[in-house]
């Protein structure tokens, strides 16, 4: 039962022993080890060391070394102002450019078209899509999309009636159209 306590002080005293025999090693003795020198702590310790010799081996005076602090404080001064301007000048584009967008947006329009095989646009306007919407056996049955472009589309077949869908510039005058038939569009 005494074993224990024993054991603990045994192990306590050693690790104390140890301790003792580290040898107690300084920053720099310790990345003069060329092992050592890629670590952070001997990067950081090179630039202060390089820095304080810097500053024990330079002969500049006070003023010299107040004037070249301005010196740098007013070229990043100039630098701010530079990229403020550079700023002010990308807002002022990219405002401009979402005010073109805005102007330049669409005016679409679907027309409705009956008992023929094309389907056009008003003048102005480019043919955006094509679509049979309605059909019977006996008045135009389901037909397949044959030919479209920017003017018109063409079905295989006539088709009791067509939905097409036509857009324009929005800073042009749009042209209202309503449901037509196929006289209508020979007027």
């Amino acid at each position: 039962m005494r074993l224990a306590p024993l054991a603990a002080i045994l192990a306590v005293s050693l690790g104390l022993a140890g301790c003792q025999l580290m040898p107690r090693t300084t920053v720099a003795d310790h990345c003069a080890n060329a092992s050592n020198a890629g670590t952070h702590l001997c990067q950081l310790e090179m630039d202060i060391e390089g820095t304080r010799t810097a500053l024990a081996e330079t002969d500049m005076s006070l003023v010299q070394a107040q004037t070249l602090a301005d010196e740098a404080l007013e070229a990043a001064a100039e630098a701010q102002r530079s990229a403020d301007l550079a700023q002010s000048t990308a807002d002022e584009a990219m405002r401009r450019a979402n005010s073109a967008i805005a102007e330049d947006e669409l005016f679409c329009e679907t027309r409705t078209i009956q008992k023929t095989d094309t389907g056009t646009c008003a003048e102005g306007f480019t043919l955006m899509s094509c679509t049979q919407t309605r059909y019977t056996h006996a008045a135009g049955r389901l037909s397949f999309i044959r030919e479209i472009d920017n003017e018109q589309c063409r079905f295989a077949h006539r088709v009791l009636e067509m939905q097409v869908r036509c857009c324009a510039a929005a800073n042009r005058t749009p042209i209202s159209t309503t449901a037509m038939s196929t006289g209508d569009l020979l007027k």
